[in-house]
Protein backbone atom coordinates (compact mmCIF):
# COMPACT_ATOMS: atom_id res chain seq x y z
CA UNK A 1 0.00 0.00 0.00
CA UNK A 2 1.39 3.39 -0.94
CA UNK A 3 2.02 5.70 2.05
CA UNK A 4 0.03 8.47 0.35
CA UNK A 5 -3.16 6.37 0.12
CA UNK A 6 -5.54 6.54 3.15
CA UNK A 7 -5.99 3.43 5.20
CA UNK A 8 -9.23 1.47 5.30
CA UNK A 9 -10.03 2.98 8.68
CA UNK A 10 -9.47 6.51 7.38
CA UNK A 11 -11.78 5.83 4.43
CA UNK A 12 -14.52 4.55 6.73
CA UNK A 13 -14.07 7.53 9.03
CA UNK A 14 -14.30 10.02 6.17
CA UNK A 15 -17.39 8.29 4.79
CA UNK A 16 -19.04 8.38 8.21
CA UNK A 17 -18.28 12.09 8.65
CA UNK A 18 -19.63 12.86 5.17
CA UNK A 19 -22.85 11.00 5.87
CA UNK A 20 -23.18 12.73 9.23
CA UNK A 21 -22.76 16.14 7.64
CA UNK A 22 -25.42 15.30 5.06
CA UNK A 23 -27.93 14.07 7.65
CA UNK A 24 -27.27 16.81 10.23
CA UNK A 25 -29.42 19.52 8.53
CA UNK A 26 -32.29 17.07 8.07
CA UNK A 27 -32.08 15.93 11.69
CA UNK A 28 -32.00 19.50 12.99
CA UNK A 29 -34.99 20.41 10.81
CA UNK A 30 -37.01 17.43 12.05
CA UNK A 31 -36.08 18.24 15.65
CA UNK A 32 -37.10 21.88 15.33
CA UNK A 33 -40.36 20.93 13.62
CA UNK A 34 -41.28 18.29 16.21
CA UNK A 35 -40.38 20.65 19.06
CA UNK A 36 -42.54 23.36 17.53
CA UNK A 37 -45.48 20.99 17.17
CA UNK A 38 -45.14 19.82 20.75
CA UNK A 39 -44.77 23.37 22.06
CA UNK A 40 -47.86 24.67 20.28
CA UNK A 41 -50.05 21.64 20.70
CA UNK A 42 -48.97 20.88 24.25
CA UNK A 43 -49.53 24.43 25.48
CA UNK A 44 -53.30 24.19 25.00
CA UNK A 45 -53.70 20.43 25.37
CA UNK A 46 -54.69 20.60 29.04
CA UNK A 47 -57.46 23.09 28.25
CA UNK A 48 -58.95 21.22 25.28
CA UNK A 49 -58.48 17.52 26.05
CA UNK A 50 -61.02 17.41 28.94
CA UNK A 51 -63.76 18.30 26.43
CA UNK A 52 -62.75 15.54 23.99
CA UNK A 53 -64.32 12.08 24.44
CA UNK A 54 -62.10 9.39 25.90
CA UNK A 55 -62.47 7.17 22.85
CA UNK A 56 -61.07 9.90 20.63
CA UNK A 57 -58.19 10.78 22.95
CA UNK A 58 -57.03 7.16 23.13
CA UNK A 59 -57.01 6.81 19.37
CA UNK A 60 -53.47 5.98 18.16
CA UNK A 61 -51.75 9.00 16.73
CA UNK A 62 -54.33 11.46 18.06
CA UNK A 63 -51.72 13.58 19.84
CA UNK A 64 -49.73 13.98 16.64
CA UNK A 65 -52.86 14.95 14.71
CA UNK A 66 -53.74 17.41 17.44
CA UNK A 67 -50.30 19.00 17.33
CA UNK A 68 -50.54 19.38 13.55
CA UNK A 69 -54.01 20.90 13.81
CA UNK A 70 -52.97 23.33 16.54
CA UNK A 71 -49.90 24.42 14.58
CA UNK A 72 -51.91 24.96 11.39
CA UNK A 73 -54.54 26.90 13.33
CA UNK A 74 -51.86 29.13 14.85
CA UNK A 75 -50.33 29.82 11.43
CA UNK A 76 -53.77 30.80 10.08
CA UNK A 77 -54.39 33.12 13.04
CA UNK A 78 -51.01 34.79 12.67
CA UNK A 79 -51.66 35.30 8.94
CA UNK A 80 -55.06 36.87 9.65
CA UNK A 81 -53.51 39.19 12.23
CA UNK A 82 -50.88 40.17 9.66
CA UNK A 83 -53.54 41.03 7.08
CA UNK A 84 -55.50 43.05 9.61
CA UNK A 85 -52.46 44.97 10.78
CA UNK A 86 -51.30 45.59 7.23
CA UNK A 87 -54.54 46.88 5.72
CA UNK A 88 -56.49 48.29 8.65
CA UNK A 89 -53.89 49.42 11.16
CA UNK A 90 -51.53 50.50 8.38
CA UNK A 91 -54.17 52.76 6.86
CA UNK A 92 -55.12 54.12 10.28
CA UNK A 93 -51.59 55.06 11.32
CA UNK A 94 -50.81 56.24 7.79
CA UNK A 95 -53.79 58.61 7.97
CA UNK A 96 -52.64 59.90 11.35
CA UNK A 97 -49.14 60.58 10.02
CA UNK A 98 -50.53 62.33 6.93
CA UNK A 99 -52.79 64.58 9.01
CA UNK A 100 -49.87 65.43 11.28
CA UNK A 101 -47.68 66.43 8.32
CA UNK A 102 -50.45 68.52 6.81
CA UNK A 103 -50.83 70.41 10.09
CA UNK A 104 -47.22 71.67 9.99
CA UNK A 105 -47.07 75.20 8.48
CA UNK A 106 -44.86 75.42 5.41
CA UNK A 107 -44.46 71.67 5.12
CA UNK A 108 -48.10 70.95 4.32
CA UNK A 109 -47.97 72.86 1.01
CA UNK A 110 -44.89 71.01 -0.20
CA UNK A 111 -46.31 67.67 0.95
CA UNK A 112 -49.61 68.22 -0.86
CA UNK A 113 -47.85 69.21 -4.08
CA UNK A 114 -45.53 66.20 -4.02
CA UNK A 115 -48.41 63.88 -3.14
CA UNK A 116 -50.47 65.18 -6.06
CA UNK A 117 -47.56 64.66 -8.44
CA UNK A 118 -46.98 61.11 -7.19
CA UNK A 119 -50.69 60.25 -7.39
CA UNK A 120 -51.02 61.74 -10.86
CA UNK A 121 -47.89 60.28 -12.40
CA UNK A 122 -47.65 57.08 -10.38
CA UNK A 123 -47.17 53.67 -11.94
CA UNK A 124 -50.93 53.14 -12.19
CA UNK A 125 -51.86 56.46 -13.81
CA UNK A 126 -48.72 56.59 -15.95
CA UNK A 127 -50.27 54.00 -18.28
CA UNK A 128 -52.95 56.58 -19.16
CA UNK A 129 -50.36 58.50 -21.20
CA UNK A 130 -49.57 56.69 -24.44
CA UNK A 131 -46.94 58.91 -26.03
CA UNK A 132 -45.13 62.21 -25.56
CA UNK A 133 -46.22 64.65 -28.25
CA UNK A 134 -45.29 68.11 -29.48
CA UNK A 135 -48.12 70.50 -30.35
CA UNK A 136 -48.53 74.20 -31.13
CA UNK A 137 -50.00 75.70 -27.97
CA UNK A 138 -51.33 78.21 -26.93
CA UNK A 139 -50.86 79.86 -30.34
CA UNK A 140 -49.38 78.90 -33.70
CA UNK A 141 -45.60 79.04 -33.65
CA UNK A 142 -45.40 78.30 -29.90
CA UNK A 143 -44.75 74.66 -29.07
CA UNK A 144 -45.59 72.73 -25.91
CA UNK A 145 -44.91 69.24 -24.59
CA UNK A 146 -48.00 67.13 -23.99
CA UNK A 147 -49.14 63.56 -23.51
CA UNK A 148 -51.38 61.65 -25.89
CA UNK A 149 -54.18 60.19 -23.77
CA UNK A 150 -56.68 58.84 -26.28
CA UNK A 151 -57.17 58.28 -30.00
CA UNK A 152 -60.82 57.26 -29.85
CA UNK A 153 -63.61 59.53 -31.00
CA UNK A 154 -66.50 60.43 -28.72
CA UNK A 155 -69.23 63.03 -28.61
CA UNK A 156 -66.81 65.94 -28.23
CA UNK A 157 -64.74 64.85 -31.21
CA UNK A 158 -67.71 64.25 -33.53
CA UNK A 159 -69.38 67.59 -32.74
CA UNK A 160 -66.33 69.77 -33.41
CA UNK A 161 -67.25 72.11 -36.32
CA UNK A 162 -64.97 71.80 -39.32
CA UNK A 163 -64.86 73.41 -42.75
CA UNK A 164 -63.40 70.33 -44.41
CA UNK A 165 -65.72 68.08 -46.43
CA UNK A 166 -64.48 64.92 -44.68
CA UNK A 167 -64.41 64.45 -40.91
CA UNK A 168 -61.11 65.19 -39.19
CA UNK A 169 -59.53 62.65 -36.87
CA UNK A 170 -59.10 64.37 -33.50
CA UNK A 171 -56.83 63.04 -30.77
CA UNK A 172 -57.01 63.91 -27.07
CA UNK A 173 -53.86 65.52 -25.67
CA UNK A 174 -53.15 66.60 -22.10
CA UNK A 175 -50.77 69.56 -21.83
CA UNK A 176 -49.53 69.83 -18.22
CA UNK A 177 -48.22 72.97 -16.58
CA UNK A 178 -44.65 73.24 -15.31
CA UNK A 179 -43.25 72.63 -12.78
CA UNK A 180 -46.47 71.32 -11.18
CA UNK A 181 -47.97 68.96 -13.78
CA UNK A 182 -51.06 68.11 -11.71
CA UNK A 183 -52.94 70.83 -13.60
CA UNK A 184 -53.01 71.54 -17.30
CA UNK A 185 -55.11 71.80 -20.42
CA UNK A 186 -57.08 69.12 -22.22
CA UNK A 187 -57.20 69.85 -25.95
CA UNK A 188 -58.58 68.06 -29.01
CA UNK A 189 -56.22 68.43 -31.95
CA UNK A 190 -56.24 67.11 -35.50
CA UNK A 191 -53.94 64.20 -36.11
CA UNK A 192 -51.76 66.12 -38.60
CA UNK A 193 -51.06 68.84 -36.01
CA UNK A 194 -49.57 66.40 -33.51
CA UNK A 195 -45.93 65.36 -33.64
CA UNK A 196 -45.19 62.14 -31.75
CA UNK A 197 -41.80 62.20 -30.02
CA UNK A 198 -39.47 59.27 -29.41
CA UNK A 199 -38.81 60.11 -25.75
CA UNK A 200 -40.44 57.96 -23.10
CA UNK A 201 -43.26 59.13 -20.86
CA UNK A 202 -40.86 59.19 -17.92
CA UNK A 203 -38.42 61.47 -19.75
CA UNK A 204 -41.29 63.76 -20.70
CA UNK A 205 -42.37 63.99 -17.06
CA UNK A 206 -38.82 64.82 -15.97
CA UNK A 207 -38.58 67.55 -18.58
CA UNK A 208 -41.86 69.15 -17.48
CA UNK A 209 -41.28 68.89 -13.72
CA UNK A 210 -37.76 70.34 -14.04
CA UNK A 211 -39.02 73.23 -16.12
CA UNK A 212 -36.84 72.20 -19.04
CA UNK A 213 -33.65 71.90 -16.99
CA UNK A 214 -33.55 68.13 -17.62
CA UNK A 215 -33.61 67.39 -21.34
CA UNK A 216 -33.42 63.79 -22.57
CA UNK A 217 -30.42 63.08 -24.80
CA UNK A 218 -31.01 63.17 -28.53
CA UNK A 219 -30.51 61.26 -30.69
CA UNK A 220 -30.88 58.14 -28.55
CA UNK A 221 -27.72 56.14 -28.01
CA UNK A 222 -27.55 53.40 -30.61
CA UNK A 223 -26.72 49.90 -29.38
CA UNK A 224 -23.12 48.89 -29.92
CA UNK A 225 -22.52 46.75 -32.99
CA UNK A 226 -20.54 43.61 -32.21
CA UNK A 227 -17.11 43.63 -33.82
CA UNK A 228 -16.04 40.51 -35.63
CA UNK A 229 -13.23 38.64 -33.98
CA UNK A 230 -9.83 39.29 -35.50
CA UNK A 231 -8.81 35.70 -34.87
CA UNK A 232 -11.15 34.44 -37.55
CA UNK A 233 -9.33 32.90 -40.45
CA UNK A 234 -9.29 35.10 -43.57
CA UNK A 235 -11.28 33.90 -46.51
CA UNK A 236 -9.23 32.02 -49.06
CA UNK A 237 -9.38 33.11 -52.67
CA UNK A 238 -11.13 30.75 -55.04
CA UNK A 239 -8.98 28.12 -56.59
CA UNK A 240 -7.67 29.23 -59.96
CA UNK A 241 -7.23 26.65 -62.58
CA UNK A 242 -3.88 26.71 -64.27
Amino acid sequence: MSPTEPTRFAQLRNAFISGLLMLAPLAVTLWVFSSLLELIGGSVRDFVFPYIPEAVRTFPGFELLWNLFATALLIVLITLIGYISRYLLGRYFGGLAERFIQSIPGVSGVYKTVKQIVDTFGSQNRNLFNKVVLVQFPRPGCYAIGFLTNKNSGEAQTKVPTELPSPVELWTVFIPTAPNPTSGFLVLLPRDEITILDMSVGDGMKMIISGGAVIPPWPPTAPATPVASSSAAPSRPPFASP
